[in-house]
């Protein structure tokens, strides 16, 4: 994994453990959405199925409008995580 995309992931896990009211549909979608970068990671080394990473950069994008205005730094955490994930091609 690059270190820019690795960094901005540890600048998330920073902002979550700080967030402490997020409701249980959004905390239930935020870890569905850890399982599946951590399950793309794991899979980097084979052919990119682009299908599967649309959604998932359609669902951390809607995240980021949804936490703007309770949660702005985690916003702008979930914003660089997907901006690191597009320049990293997952």
């Amino acid at each position: 994994m690059n270190s820019d995309l690795r960094s901005k992931l540890e600048a998330l896990h920073t902002e979550l453990t700080r967030t402490s009211n997020v409701d249980p549909q959004a905390r239930a979608l935020l870890v569905t959405l850890l399982d599946d970068i951590t399950r793309l990671l794991g899979a980097s080394s084979q052919p990119v199925d682009e299908t599967e990473h649309a959604p998932m950069s359609n669902r951390l994008e809607g995240l980021a409008v949804q936490f703007e205005a309770e949660h702005p730094a985690l916003s702008t955490a979930l914003r660089r995580v997907v901006d690191a994930l597009g320049k990293a091609g997952i």
